[in-house]
This record gives C-alpha cells, sequence and structure tokens, in this order.
C-alpha cells in the first residue's frame, strides 16, 4: 500500500515546481545583456523574455515592449512559449488527478488499488510537464550559448543567462523528483497475498490425514 507521507512530500515538491514554472514562464530575465569582453556599457542592461523586451536604465527606470506581432517572432521563441505553456497546462491537470489519489484525500478511498492507479498516473503526467519544462529552458539556454560562443556575434549583441532559464531548470527538477516519488510509492500489484497452503494438507501429501 503506498504511504500517505512519502506521497504529499512528492506532491508537495510538485507544486512547488509548478508554481517556478508558472513564474519562469512570465519572468522577462530569459536572457540579459552580456558585459563581457571590450562591452563595458552599463548605462543600459537588456532583457528579453518569451512575451516582452525591457531595457533597465541606471537611474532605476525599466521600459518594457510587447512583441507586436506573433508570426514576427524568432522559432526560438515560439517553440519555448509551447513548451512552457504546455508544461504549465500539463502540470495542472496532474495536480487534480495527483489530489484524488493520494492517500490523505478520501476520494475513492472504498479503492484502494484504484486510487494508488490514479495516483501513478498523476505522478506519470507530471513527469511529462516537467519534462517539456526541462526542454525548453535548456534548448533556449543552448542557443543563448550558441550565440554568446560565436565568433560573428558583435559583442554588444551577446547575451548570458538571465535568472527566468535557473527558475525554469530548478522548478523542472522539482516536478520531475515530485512525480517520481508520487510513481515510486504507488502499490504494485495489490495488497492481498496468494494463500499458503500447509504440506500435510495438498492433495498427493504423504502426511495427508
Amino acid at each position: 500500500m503506498a504511504n500517505a507521507g512519502v506521497q504529499l512530500l512528492g506532491f508537495t515538491l510538485a507544486f512547488l515546481g509548478f508554481i517556478g514554472t508558472i513564474a519562469s514562464t512570465v519572468m522577462v530575465e530569459w536572457k540579459a545583456s552580456s558585459y563581457a569582453g571590450d562591452n563595458i556599457i552599463t548605462a543600459q542592461a537588456m532583457y528579453e523574455g518569451l512575451w516582452k523586451t525591457c531595457a533597465s536604465q541606471s537611474t532605476g527606470q525599466i521600459q518594457c515592449k510587447v512583441y507586436d506581432s506573433l508570426l514576427q517572432l524568432p522559432g526560438l521563441v515560439q517553440g519555448t512559449r509551447g513548451l512552457m505553456c504546455a508544461s504549465v497546462l500539463l502540470n495542472f491537470i496532474s495536480m487534480l488527478v495527483a489530489t484524488v489519489g493520494m492517500r490523505c484525500t478520501t476520494c475513492m478511498a472504498e479503492q484502494p488499488l484504484q486510487k494508488d492507479k490514479v495516483a501513478l498516473a498523476g505522478g506519470i503526467i507530471f513527469i511529462l510537464g516537467g519534462l517539456l519544462a526541462l526542454v525548453g529552458t535548456s534548448w533556449y539556454g543552448h542557443r543563448i550559448a550558441q550565440d554568446f560562443y560565436n565568433p560573428f556575434t558583435p559583442t554588444n549583441a551577446r547575451y548570458e543567462f538571465g535568472s527566468a532559464l535557473y527558475v525554469g531548470w530548478g522548478a523542472a527538477c522539482l516536478v520531475l523528483i515530485g512525480g517520481g516519488l508520487l510513481c515510486c510509492n504507488c502499490s504494485s500489484g495489490g495488497s492481498q497475498k496468494a494463500p499458503r497452503y500447509p504440506m500435510n494438507s495438498m492433495p498427493g501429501g504423504r502426511d495427508q490425514v
């Protein structure tokens, strides 16, 4: 039978990862302007996200601009948007499914085996959502690193990893760990064991009376 404490721990970690995935998706600091090399202009910092771009002045003033056209966006931004939004949706669905299947809830309490299967399904969906977030953030980060080390990229056009990427990576790991705990803690094969018969009661036994 599944352990309610381990299930609750897994659900809590996955829930925290779900919140982190939402935060990473809406944050604008997916990539930040780099000051490496000869690029020593620090009066203005540029940030780009999935939904808008911002410029921060040294005076503290921040100006943001939402992307005007969806079709004019690079394929990287469109693809990462889709992966992150799909991850948020899957994590939300898995939260509902896992809540029904957890031992600490009263839903389907009269059907413990089916309840464990529902918890297993919730854990699997959590893992899928975490993988989508991990792929989206890693893909975006790979392109940032690729452009940074490209010798043909102008120095003032180079970017580094933004805080949203680190939040996304951490959130994806939490979702994967939480989903794994929900899956590994599922009952495997039911709570009833096959009955054992004594040797003297088996047909053909030597000690049969």
